[in-house]
């Protein structure tokens, strides 16, 4: 069965940095792509970033372009955010999502077109 488990989140200073991983297993990741999305209180939950290991192809949300870099440890099965330069508006639940790759087109699709999450972890940025 497919499984994915988000850690890393935690309290972090405005213009700070965090590596949030996102751990799976029960398939192979290279045929998925990985995204990440998140969602702070009161509001949708919006993508942050995506990878699409069939293609290679990523995108970012204007937000965090500049400031953020999805990588992926195929031996690992993992895949991870770098966030750098942290502001408040970044503190929400991030989660990541997986479906097949075929199946998404990064920058696109949206959270509904992913089948497989994570439970989610905090980020808080806060001085």
């Amino acid at each position: 069965q497919l499984h994915l488990v988000e850690s890393g989140g935690g309290l972090v200073k405005p213009g700070g940095s965090l590596t949030l991983s996102c751990a799976m297993s029960g398939f192979t990741l290279n045929y998925y792509a990985i995204a990440w999305f998140r969602q702070a209180p009161g509001k949708e939950r919006e993508g942050v970033s995506c990878v699409n290991n069939g293609d290679g192809t990523t995108a970012y949300a204007d937000s965090v372009k500049g400031r953020f870099t999805i990588s992926i440890d195929n031996a690992k099965n993992t895949v991870y955010l770098q966030m750098n330069s942290l502001l408040p508006e970044d503190e929400a639940v991030y989660f990541c999502a997986a479906e097949k790759a075929t199946m998404i087109l990064c920058g696109v699709t949206d959270h509904g077109g992913f089948d497989y999450w994570g439970k989610g972890t905090l980020v808080t940025v806060s001085s």
